[in-house]
């Protein structure tokens, strides 16, 4: 991905562990879905809403206090959709190390205010060829 800077930063607590004392995909899932969102509602100026989740694995696994960052890149636009695929990375609690823990894509269609769905603006498609083209 070529944009480097995170999408959603956050630390896992105790609260966000399965029964087997690990971090809880869903949890993984749950924020990569936040970061996606965030990027996708940014570029689309406008409420974006998840339509499917697709793709996901979990090459890793991360513990309690290990910190996640979340990137992303739109890899497609529709008519009125984005696709955004999505990386989750840990660095371990006091450390440089990372890890990856989770991949996955999200589409999301975009919404206009009585929420129905609205064409991808021109300035979203500007923006996506330039980070395409650069």
């Amino acid at each position: 991905m070529p944009d480097r800077t995170p999408l959603i930063r956050v630390t896992a607590m105790p609260a966000d562990t399965n029964p087997y004392g690990g971090v809880f995909g869903g949890w993984l899932m749950s924020q990569m879905a936040l970061g996606a969102g965030s990027l996708a509602s940014r570029l689309g100026q406008g409420k974006a809403v998840v339509v499917s989740a697709s793709d996901f694995a979990f090459p890793g696994a991360m513990a309690v206090g290990d910190e996640l960052s979340v990137f992303g890149e739109v890899t497609a636009t529709g008519t009125t959709s984005m696709t955004v695929q999505v990386e989750a990375i840990a660095r371990k609690r006091n450390s440089e190390v990372t890890t990856r823990v989770a991949e996955g894509t999200f589409k999301f269609v975009l919404l206009d205010e009585e929420d129905r769905p609205r064409p991808v603006r021109e300035a979203t498609l500007s923006r996506q060829r330039e980070n395409d083209n650069g």
